[in-house]
Parts: C-alpha cells; structure tokens; sequence
C-alpha cells in the first residue's frame, strides 16, 4: 500500500488526469451527461494534472487540489452560459398520442390547479392535475374526468359531463 501512495505522490499529475477521466467517464456511464457538475469537475481535474505536467503548477497536494478548485470554478464560469444557450428555452410539447388520451376515472380526492391529486393506474402511482386548457380551477372527488394529456408521471385530466345512462366505472 505504501508503494502505491509513493508512486502517487510522485506521478500527481498523471493522478489528477486519471482522476479527471473517471471522473469524467462516470458521469457519461453512470448519469448519462444529466449531472453537468461532474463535467466540470472532470475538466477541472483534467486541467490542473496537464498544469503538472506543464510545469506550471508544483506537484504537491495543496496545489492540486487547489488547482483543482480554482480550475474547476474557471471552466464552470466560462462554459455555463454557452452550455445553458444550447439547451435552448422551448418547453416540450403535450404529447397527443399516448394511449391513455381518452382514459375515463373517477378522482378520488379533490384536484385544484396547484394541489395535484394521484391515481395508482397500471401499477404505477400518477400525478393528477387539471389541463389548464380546461378553463377550470377545481375538480371535486367523485368527479368522472378524462385524460387530455400525457407527461411523465403526469396525467393532465378535465371534467367529463354526465351522459343520461351512462354507468360507473
């Protein structure tokens, strides 16, 4: 074990490299590019063990991991805008071709605009709120409402009114 916290002590530039590639490499495994700290993170470490290796910083442990700050905070604040700028501004668009478009319940729990409800449906726990297309601001329990739309664990529901003969579900 000594002999391997010797060669580190000795090779840290090659450390913080190979840090910064698995650092690097786990988020892109393991997150999918959705935790973009990690991104930083990684370059930041990328770029302080080239600084090593350069000469321009010495190779001890207060200037690595003080390189590794100052560096990560540097490629945070000089890549967040154009990053944020490539994500665009555009809020995706209700999908209108699920399957459970048209679906008829009955809530169970009175549903208001900000106060969202939940149905077990298909083995999975859903979100109830009303589509604000409805034009209405509460939805009462025992109320029969249908789906309009669709988001991930959300259903977007709105009243449905009462057919003469029409039987419960």
């Amino acid at each position: 074990m000594d002999m391997i916290i010797d060669y580190i002590n000795r090779h840290q530039g090659e450390f913080w490299i190979a840090f910064g590639f698995t650092v690097l490499a786990v988020e892109v495994l393991f997150f999918a590019m959705t935790t973009i700290v990690l991104i930083f993170a990684g370059l930041g470490a990328l770029a302080t063990g080239l600084m090593m290796l350069a000469g321009l910083l010495p190779e001890t442990w207060l200037a690595g991991i003080s390189g590794f700050g100052i560096n990560s905070a540097i490629i945070t604040m000089s890549l967040w805008k154009p990053l944020r700028h490539l994500q665009g501004k555009r809020t995706p668009k209700p999908d209108k071709s699920s399957d459970f478009i048209g679906l008829e319940f009955v809530v169970e729990q009175d549903i208001r605009l900000r106060v969202p409800g939940k149905l077990r449906y298909s083995g999975v726990d859903w979100r109830i709120e009303i589509d604000p297309e409805a034009g209405i601001g509460e939805i009462p329990a025992g109320q029969r409402v249908m789906v309009s739309a669709v988001e991930v664990g959300v259903f977007r529901v709105r009243p449905v009114m009462k057919e003469a003969g029409a039987s419960p579900c």
